[in-house]
């Protein structure tokens, strides 16, 4: 590359490439060096780390946002765990949306490199800032708040139920213009005590092997994927409480199997009673019977409290593909209808929001399928059919796709061309 004597050195991110590249792609692009940088580490990490992924979006059978989706997961881990990992999303990549592939890809990173995580999780928490920068919007500004995971969704929860009770005393402005005033206020009049209490409400999911150690599967704070270690420190934080449920919150345990299908919930003070109760048929605990599970059907339209609770923490947002609202504005609905002989039973009943349970109940031509797991399939009237997973659950493997150390001998130096841009 042109340059002046002693010029030139290599950029740490980019081997063999001059610290200047991403400066003179940066004028060639007339973009910012930002994100010339960006585009080039980007290219560099489908050269390095998933060139299957960019084979796939060369031959368009995968676009530019999942490819992105997948390169700016797994751009930090190293060549041999990321092709692992490209080697078990890459198949149904095309069928996700961009923020189920980002959680899917993380949540398999997370199991896979979880120390690395855990260590990058560190050095991340040293550089939670607040920012503010220009909207796309006309005459507004964009606040940004980089902050632990578990912090992140408690704020949001908290700005969410705020913004949702000025609403139901009357306020017509849209819920986001709510959210966006009742932040501002927050951050401006903090003397202001004039607020109503609130508590957000944390949902811990984590497999029952993660939690006894036994394997590094990540747990889920609100959707957003953690560490088990993460996890533990919450319910070390927890028992530090006394695992006591604060006035007005609650404290929801979701019990899953291996494969993050959720086979149970119950509360705090309903779990210590089984604990102390037993199986009631075998008092010498020797047996293998279940004492929680899975709330039993009703004879009634009206779904029971038990199953709301299992039905919201499986589904946990619209169940509708590419949607995604939260399930706090969402309703249990019979996917075979309740007039047309559909029980009212866990396995019949899934979160749709308002929107999406008109167009089931009102349009024609839909079709909606749900299978005793939870899996639901939607089918357009012109015959398109997608699948949605439980977000919790783990798809099953590709039948040629072994686990991630399976594939760790899979570190060979890409081919010697030039990165694709």
């Amino acid at each position: 590359m042109p340059g002046t004597k002693g010029s030139w050195a290599p950029d740490p991110e980019l081997p063999g490439v001059s610290e200047f590249f991403t400066a003179e792609l940066a004028m060639v692009l007339n973009c910012g060096r930002g994100t010339a940088s960006h585009l080039a580490h980007r290219a560099w990490t489908y050269r390095s780390h998933l060139p299957a992924t960019w084979a796939a979006m060369a031959a368009g059978d995968l676009d530019e946002a999942r490819a992105k989706v997948l390169a700016d997961v797994l751009q930090h881990t190293s060549p041999a765990v990321a092709r692992a990992i490209e080697g078990r999303l890459l198949p149904e990549a095309a069928s996700l949306t961009t923020g189920r592939l980002r959680k899917r890809a993380l949540a398999a990173l997370l199991e896979a490199d979880a120390d690395a995580v855990d260590e990058r999780r560190e050095q991340a928490q040293r550089q939670a800032d607040v920012r503010c920068h220009p909207s796309p919007l006309e005459g507004m500004g964009t606040l940004t708040a980089d902050l632990p995971a578990p912090v992140a969704a408690a704020c949001h929860e908290v700005v969410d139920q705020l913004a949702r009770m000025l609403k139901a005393d009357g306020d017509p402005r849209p819920i986001g213009q709510l959210r966006a005033a009742v932040l501002a206020d927050l951050v401006q009049r903090p003397w202001d005590t004039g607020h109503p209490p609130v508590t957000a409400h944390l949902q811990l999911v984590a497999t029952l092997a993660s939690l006894a150690g036994r394997t590094a599967q990540p747990g889920e704070v609100n959707g957003l994927p953690i560490t088990t270690g993460q996890l533990r420190e919450l319910l070390t934080e927890l028992d530090s409480l006394g695992l006591r449920t604060a006035e007005g919150g609650t404290v929801t345990l979701a019990l899953t199997d291996d494969d993050g299908a959720l086979r149970a919930t119950t509360t705090l003070d309903r779990l210590r009673r089984l604990a102390r109760r037993g199986c009631p048929d075998h008092p010498d605990g020797t047996c293998e019977c279940s004492v929680l599970g899975r709330p039993a059907e009703v004879d009634r339209h009206d779904p029971s409290p038990g199953q709301q609770a299992f039905v919201h923490t499986r589904d946990r947002t619209c169940r509708f593909p590419t949607c995604g609202q939260r399930v706090g504005w969402a309703d249990a609905d019979h996917v075979v209808p309740h007039a047309h002989g559909g029980a009212t039973d866990c396995a019949n009943l899934c979160c749709l929001c308002r929107s999406h349970h008109r167009l089931k109940t009102f349009a024609r031509g839909w079709r909606f399928t749900m299978g005793d797991d939870g899996v639901l399939t939607v089918t357009t009237p012109s015959g398109i059919t997608r699948t949605t997973r439980p977000p919790g659950m783990r798809p099953p493997l590709p039948d040629d796709v072994g686990p991630p150390d399976a594939q760790a001998g899979q570190d060979d130096p890409p081919p010697d061309d030039s990165p694709p841009f």
